[in-house]
């Protein structure tokens, strides 16, 4: 069963798991390898949802670091994620970028219009988040960072002048069922499935994407 999301072009979002967070996080270590640490969490104060940082303008409630060591933290192994989650069921699900993914962060908007255009050209796509904070992240290869301004550039676009960044080496994201406070949780707009194991390179991906974000402009 599909729900769909409207953008500027239609695209279907599958229907999310109602896995807990613990569930999640650990099928992200085992089925995925990928590395994941806890995040902040939600407290419930005054009937209002407060990040746990305490922070009165977070700008992520409830789906940021909880601490600065964080990537020490960052764990792929399944016993050591349960065991973290175990303690901080309502912790949010983050996983580092830089390891075995860097991720490509565009408007929604855009996202959903470059989606379409990768259908129509029948790119093959890595996972693909979409947040409450209307940001779509594509997952590519590691190394995306370093290579996509030069790709942007090639494609005569100033990368400055695009709102396209990519998250690598020191960045992460929030994963679904990830929730920002009361803004909704993250979602997939391309579900992890064995089809999609192996991640594409940013090269695969960036004209869509450049083209998506120069229209959105």
């Amino acid at each position: 069963m599909e729900e769909t999301i409207a953008g500027p072009e239609a695209a279907h979002i599958p229907k999310q798991r109602g896995d807990s967070l613990l569930e999640a996080a650990v099928r992200y270590a085992e089925e995925r390898h990928w590395d994941v640490f806890p995040g902040t969490w939600l407290e419930a104060v005054g009937g209002m949802h407060r990040c746990s940082c305490d922070h009165p303008s977070c700008r992520t409630p409830g789906a940021h670091p909880a601490r600065e060591d964080w990537a020490t933290q960052a764990t792929g192994s399944a016993t050591a994620v349960r065991r973290m989650w175990s303690k901080r069921p309502t912790a949010s699900i983050l996983l580092p970028t830089g390891r075995t993914f860097d991720a490509i962060d565009v408007p929604e908007t855009a996202g959903f219009l470059a989606l379409a255009r990768m259908e129509r050209m029948e790119l093959t796509l890595g996972p693909v988040t979409l947040t409450p904070d209307r940001r779509m992240q594509f997952f590519v290869l590691p190394g995306a960072s370093a290579k996509v301004p030069d790709l942007v550039r090639n494609l005569g676009w100033s990368p400055s002048s695009l709102d396209l960044t990519t998250l690598g080496e020191g960045g992460y994201v929030a994963a679904p069922p990830t929730r920002y406070g009361s803004r909704g949780a993250v979602q997939w707009a391309c579900r992890p499935t064995p089809a999609n194991r192996w991640l594409p390179d940013a090269e695969e991906l960036i004209s869509p994407l450049a083209y998506a974000c120069g229209r959105d402009r």
